[in-house]
């Protein structure tokens, strides 16, 4: 099971199995070509690339929500969580080691 932690003041899920996202509603902060590319992205991932797509995002989405934020290593989508953060969400987390991880640990990814 995965575990929270608090990584320069970045609340962050350590994923340790693909159910460890379940419950959450994932948001890749990448680009399209990234997304649909070589590290693929997780099964049920909406892309919001990082800058006014996912600003846009937020400012309608339901604040209540979990909301798990992935990018290829875990810095954009640290910033991703933080946006979310500063506008009123409070179940925002950032995907320790990103999609690289998730790749590295032969989880299922989508093209």
């Amino acid at each position: 099971m995965g575990y929270m932690e608090n990584v320069m003041g970045i609340p962050t899920l350590n994923v340790e199995n693909e159910n460890d996202v379940a419950g959450y509603t994932l948001i890749d902060v990448r680009r399209e070509e990234e997304f649909c590319g070589e590290l693929g992205h997780i099964e049920g991932a909406t892309l919001k690339t990082l800058g006014d797509s996912l600003e846009d995002y937020l400012e309608s989405a339901n604040k209540a929500q979990k909301i798990l934020f992935i990018c290829r290593s875990g810095g954009r989508s640290a910033q991703a969580t933080q946006m979310a953060l500063q506008m009123g969400f409070e179940g925002a987390y950032n995907m320790a080691g990103g999609m690289l991880y998730w790749n590295s640990q032969n989880f299922k990814v989508h093209k």
